[in-house]
């Protein structure tokens, strides 16, 4: 994969993704990006006026007009999902990308201090979602003739690291139902990989690492590079990989 890559602009023109955690950081970043270059995008997030903003955000620079479906992953049943899952049937009839950005952080601290309930939280919005959402939307996906499913890692998804806990855990998971898809869906023709944004300026990084000064990290649009690439054509023949995303100049 170049890190010159330039997508062209209508990259994505006419496929149709969906985006968790769409309302704010990378997650917003990547919508944006995905409807300019020609998707509509499904977006959902927790909170339904960060939903809101980005979608006025895609509507006023005169891309496709996206979809807004507010989900809160932390308590949303299997129901909740089935029921998104019918509504973009209904409205779109197939998926053509998925990616799964939303996360949740939950407390750094010893493994002995962690509480159940943090626990059981994390691992339901980054693991339990993803595995509900993916296993709903998998009959859309296979409805497209380019699927793609995009996870979201982390440096601590490959190496443990003290304090962590359930967040490095989770993106162990992660790492593990990616590859565990990619080997599955191989013959529909639907590709799976893993991206890890790396360094980036967002809230989640501003918690994890308080003592940073967040305007030297990058922004999440200069990431974009990689998202695009690996929800587009140009990635047709690469499934079951992990990419680090590159900042672009």
């Amino acid at each position: 994969m170049d890190k010159n890559y330039i997508p062209r602009p209508d990259l994505l023109s006419g496929r149709t993704i969906l985006v968790t955690g769409a309302g704010e950081g990378i997650g917003r970043a990547a919508a944006e990006s995905y409807a300019a270059h020609g998707a509509t995008v499904l977006l959902v997030g927790r909170t339904l006026f960060r939903l809101e903003d980005t979608y006025d955000a895609i509507v006023t620079a005169g891309h496709p007009q996206p979809y807004l479906f507010p989900l809160d992953f932390s308590k949303a049943e299997e129901s909740d999902y089935q029921g998104l899952a019918g509504g973009i049937a209904q409205e779109m009839g197939h998926l053509d990308g998925l990616l799964h950005n939303a996360a949740h952080l939950g407390d750094l601290s010893p493994m002995e201090h962690f509480s159940l309930k943090q626990w059981e939280t994390v691992f339901r919005v980054n693991v339990t979602a993803e595995f509900l959402l993916t296993k709903h939307c998998i009959p859309l996906l296979k409805q497209s003739h380019q699927g793609a499913i995009l996870f979201t890692s982390s440096g601590v998804g490959q190496r443990g690291i003290a304090y962590w806990g359930a967040y490095s855990a989770s993106k162990f998971a992660n790492e593990g139902m990616a590859q565990i898809l990619a080997d599955e869906l191989e013959s529909e023709g639907i590709r799976v990989n893993t991206i890890d944004p790396g360094v980036a300026r967002t809230v989640m990084r501003a918690k994890a690492f308080p003592g940073e000064n967040p305007n030297q990290n990058p922004e999440p649009k200069r990431l974009m590079g990689a998202y695009l690439y690996l929800m587009g054509e140009d990635s047709l023949g690469h499934s079951g990989e992990r990419i680090n995303a590159w900042v672009s100049t």
